[in-house]
């Protein structure tokens, strides 16, 4: 594959370049005549021509390099169901005139891929435009989405995540299957947004609080953050029914959500 121009390390380019791993990709979404399809990260377009062949009823091509956008531009200029969006997808996450239910995929740029997660998750409007997301990240970030409590990768990250998504491991990819090489595998998640949450929160910010708190000093007793939370109200700890000498990674993602909404009752 010959570059266009030299890879920015700014924009976390790594282009997907095999057609067995974006043919198992596209099968994962489903695709069909009436869907709409979003791509996270077009780059060179070679996952976008095999969501063209699907024929959705609509594709939005997000590409934040302006050479690539312009290469895309002339690459599917035939197309008339396929827009090129030369943007940043932060700045368009909370727009509203995407349509409803559509796929999202993403060859997400490694140095941002977990704030484009947290973006699409602290929606304020739920459930959201989109009806599935499927994404690629490094190995290491998808396995603390994935992480379970009592384990080193439990996190801010894996928390949040499971809040309001439910979350599927598909394969993991190995660096060869990339343009420039990078330095660690990949694997592929998707996302699907739950419909009915037990743990609703008017502002997501609040749980974003919360973890980002009590995972401060992840080493040590929570007692310390919680009353930093809470202002030393006790009534919340008996509440909670919690143990303030356990350190954030043997606490549930459950109890983080309940500790958000007491926050969010008490604060916000």
């Amino acid at each position: 594959m010959k570059p266009l121009q030299k890879v920015k390390k700014s924009l976390g380019q790594n282009f997907l370049i095999d057609k067995n791993i974006i043919n198992k990709i596209i099968e994962i979404g489903n695709i069909n005549k009436n869907k709409s399809v979003m791509e996270i990260g077009a780059g060179y377009g070679n996952l976008t021509k095999a969501i063209v062949c699907m024929e959705p009823k609509k594709i939005l091509a997000i590409e934040k390099d302006k050479k690539l956008a312009f290469f895309l531009r002339k690459k599917f200029k035939n197309y008339k169901n396929l827009k090129i969006i030369n943007r940043d997808i932060l700045d368009i996450i909370e727009e509203k005139n995407f349509g409803q239910n559509m796929v999202v995929f993403g060859n997400l740029p490694y140095n941002i891929s977990t704030k484009i997660l947290a973006s699409l998750i602290m929606l304020k409007n739920w459930p959201p435009w989109y009806d599935v997301l499927i994404l690629m990240f490094q190995k290491e970030v998808a396995d603390r989405i994935l992480a379970k409590m009592q384990t080193k990768e439990f996190s801010r990250l894996s928390v949040l995540s499971n809040w309001r998504l439910e979350i599927k491991k598909h394969f993991n990819v190995s660096k060869n299957c990339f343009f420039p090489r990078p330095k660690i595998n990949s694997t592929l998640l998707s996302f699907k947004p739950k419909r009915n949450n037990p743990f609703d929160l008017k502002n997501p910010k609040n749980l974003e609080k919360v973890t980002r708190v009590l995972f401060s000093n992840r080493r040590k007793m929570i007692n310390k953050n919680f009353n930093k939370l809470f202002e030393k109200k006790k009534s919340i700890m008996k509440n909670l029914n919690i143990d303030l000498n356990k350190r954030p990674e043997e606490l549930s993602n459950e109890m983080f959500y309940k500790i958000a909404v007491q926050y969010e009752k008490l604060f916000d």
